[in-house]
């Protein structure tokens, strides 16, 4: 059953065009969500010069929200490739294919719906619980379920305690009018009340039709009575003396209405509630067990996409306060309906949003000591099915009925009777211990604190004198535990609920605490340009005595801090600090240090923990003044030696560097003559780098002669060169291009054509 009550319907004269005129009355159809009408003639265009995806999109939604999902799955599979689709045939095509058993294919088309709707709630949860098939299905059942003998072939929905041992349910059950009374969303006669006697196995006998009076021509959808008997709040059709009435698009909306519950059963007093508007819907009420908030659902403008469910006040006179939207944590982008709470204060909904077994799923959401919502359950097998499952509604304690539309069924929606067995809690707690790391000693009064998923503490207590603490935690969820005692550094252990075997209901993590010793090292990774914190920096820290290595990945603040436990005043330290980050040169370091005073030690301001980003030549991290030669001559004089010590000062910052050394000439004298001298000087430049560096072989030296000019002055044989000197000055150059910075995950890229050592 998709919205079959949050909507009414139109009808419209069946008429006979041309092709064109038929798709633009079947259009008409759609719009005025007149399904059944609108399907039939899309059916038949099919094949023809106006049939296109977008029609088949319209056809298959039409048979999604008639629940014939089959159909749906057919026709979305003709058209879901075609660029025409858009999200929402996508994620209707995943949802037709779960309710039709295949959750594999349907989970494939979830993916591809969350790639194109990412910040879609349904989107995020399906990201977030990839396992929830098992999930769902594994969880211990919390009640019976057992279909009625009431049931017919029609449909019947709802199980709404009227008082007196009087059941109400909703059915489209034919009875004998001078008159053919039919909706158009899926071409059945219209919902009215009916009431029928429970028994003692929670079966309905002597149903009948409530009286003409409290059934309209029209819809009439879920209820609900007061606690104390007096008041009744049922859902309508939007009607005003007798006839149905539109919103501005030509849709017959719900609207919410409340009687006066007469000693013999029967109502009086009919009105409108407050709620009410003829531009969207509202019904489906539940009032709470003090009888001073009514829940309810609505597409009313504001909410989350869908109808969403909502809640208001109800004051001694009955007035109704403004209305609450019940928020993210319940609503979602698609349908959240059929609200009812019983008398703990639980919330239970139908919803199509939820990550759940197909169509619609019944969850639970337990409120908290304030009263809100907060932890939700779906209820599972065998409450749920691939088909809609829907209208829970407690009687008691114990005792309920639920809607389904389930195979196993009689043929339509139909009610079942179901028994609570197991206690609708979170039926999981979490225990441990406090203890020092190195002693195994509990730490009594050590603070503890629970952090869900967002980051959020959620919880906090004090470990009792046995260094105990306890916390109740959610199905499905993942956890962080936090430690903090004084004169100990704080500690976070990380705990899931998902994916637990069935039955489990306790679960122990113990959290170890590291006693200050008073020494540390602390090293604050930068932008060597910018001098900012860097963040996503790989660090990895080996103590050169003991071999240990401990490897993080920075943060937004950019550092690392790091408890000596092992290490004593006077004891001496060597560590190496390598970085890498992609985008920046890699780098090692080594501290070397004596511990003679408490304290942190700041790595930094002894060494050059600052990363350089990629650079394609040396010129882009160290300002190289020209290279200068004697004429003819290849010799380094003291001048260029100032602008070579500049590179191997940076070959020696980072050991790993390859580089070419590349000397070019202007086109003055021959190419033969230019290409002997600028390789001479290139190597004689290389030479002297070689001798002042860790494993020479890292540069070579490359002359190019007049073959790279970098302008239009050419000058040999027969061509003469009218170029200023400034202009050839710009062809003598050196380069300095890096061609490896000795990390292949690093990226560096190397546009030279000439390799290094060729």
């Amino acid at each position: 059953m998709k919205k079959i009550v949050l909507l009414a319907f139109t009808f419209c004269t069946t008429l006979t065009f041309a092709q064109s005129a038929r798709l633009a009355e079947a259009d008409d159809f759609y719009h005025l969500i007149s399904y059944a009408s609108a399907a039939e003639i899309y059916s038949d265009l099919i094949g023809s010069e106006v049939d296109s995806p977008s029609m088949r999109a319209k056809l298959a939604d039409c048979y999604y929200q008639m629940g014939e999902t089959q159909k749906a799955e057919e026709t979305y599979q003709e058209m879901i490739q075609s660029v025409e689709a858009t999200p929402t045939d996508v994620y209707q095509y995943a949802q037709a294919l779960k309710e039709n058993g295949k959750y594999d294919l349907s989970d494939q088309w979830m993916d591809k719906f969350a790639s194109l709707q990412a910040t879609d709630s349904r989107a995020i949860q399906y990201k977030e619980n990839k396992g929830y098939l098992d999930q769902i299905i594994n969880q211990e059942a919390f009640f019976n379920v057992n279909h009625l003998g009431m049931n017919t072939k029609n449909v019947e929905f709802g199980g709404y305690p009227l008082g007196n041992g009087q059941i109400c349910f909703i059915s489209d059950r034919r009875i004998k009018f001078a008159i053919k009374r039919v909706h158009t969303w899926n071409d059945r006669n219209y919902l009215d009340f009916f009431v029928g006697s429970r028994t003692d196995g929670n079966d309905l006998n002597n149903i009948e039709m409530r009286s003409r009076k409290d059934n309209s021509k029209y819809h009439e959808g879920p209820l609900c009575v007061t606690p104390d008997g007096k008041t009744v709040y049922f859902t309508r059709n939007n009607i005003a003396k007798g006839s149905m009435r539109r919103d501005d698009n030509g849709i017959q909306n719900l609207k919410l209405y409340s009687a006066t519950v007469n000693a013999d059963g029967s109502w009086s007093n009919e009105q409108e509630t407050s709620l009410n508007s003829r531009d969207y819907s509202v019904g489906h009420p539940s009032i709470s067990a003090d009888g001073k908030t009514l829940y309810f659902a609505s597409d009313r403008p504001g909410g989350f996409g869908g109808a969403d469910i909502y809640k208001c006040s109800i004051a001694a006179d009955g007035t109704l306060g403004e209305p609450e939207n019940l928020g993210r944590d319940v609503n979602t982008e698609g349908q959240d309906m059929f609200p009812w709470v019983n008398q703990d204060g639980i919330l239970f909904y139908s919803s199509d949003g939820n990550v759940g077994l197909g169509g619609l799923d019944v969850f639970a959401m337990l409120p908290n000591k304030q009263g809100d919502f907060t932890k939700k359950i779906n209820l599972g097998e065998p409450i749920n099915t691939p088909k809609d499952d829907f209208a829970l509604v407690m009687i008691d304690e114990k005792n309920g009925y639920l809607s389904s539309n389930r195979t196993s069924g009689s043929g339509n929606d139909d009610v079942y009777s179901i028994l609570l067995v197991r206690e609708l809690k979170v039926n999981l707690t979490l225990n441990g211990v406090v203890t020092d790391v190195r002693s195994g000693e509990i730490l009594p009064g050590a603070i503890v604190e629970l952090i869900n998923e967002a980051g959020d503490v959620i919880a906090s207590t004090t470990a009792d004198n046995d260094g105990a603490y306890s916390f109740a935690l959610e199905p499905d969820f993942d956890y962080t535990i936090g430690a903090a005692k004084e004169d100990y550094f704080g500690n976070l252990e990380t705990i899931s609920t998902k994916n637990l075997p069935k039955g489990t209901e306790e679960l122990s993590k113990d959290v170890a605490l590291e006693k200050d010793p008073g020494l540390s090292l602390y090293a604050l990774i930068t932008d060597a340009k910018t001098g900012n914190p860097l963040d996503s920096v790989i660090l990895t820290v080996t103590d050169n005595m003991t071999g240990e290595k401990i490897q993080i990945m920075t943060d937004e603040k950019g550092d690392y801090l790091r408890p000596l436990t092992d290490k004593k005043l006077d004891d001496r330290g060597s560590y190496n600090f390598s970085l890498s980050r992609e985008g920046y040169i890699p780098k090692v370091v080594t501290y070397n240090t004596l511990f003679d005073k408490e304290g942190q030690y700041d790595v930094h301001s002894g060494l050059d923990l600052s990363m350089d980003p990629n650079v394609k030549d040396l010129r882009e991290l160290v300002q190289i003044n020209p290279i200068n030669f004697d004429l003819g001559k290849w010799n380094i004089r003291d001048d260029a030696k100032v602008e070579l010590d500049k590179i191997v000062e940076v070959m020696n910052k980072y050991p790993n560097m390859e580089v070419e050394l590349g000397s070019h000439t202007d086109c003055r004298a021959s190419k033969a003559f230019n290409m002997r001298l600028s390789d001479k000087r290139a190597k004689s430049s290389a030479a002297y780098i070689k001798s002042k560096i860790t494993n020479p072989d890292r540069i070579y030296g490359k002359g190019y002669g007049e073959s790279r000019l970098l302008n239009d002055c050419e000058c040999e044989g027969s061509v003469k060169s009218d170029c200023s000197e400034e202009e050839h000055e710009k062809n003598r150059r050196t380069e300095f291009k890096v061609i490896s910075v000795g990390n292949p995950n690093v990226g560096v890229q190397n546009n030279s054509t000439d390799s290094f050592g060729n």
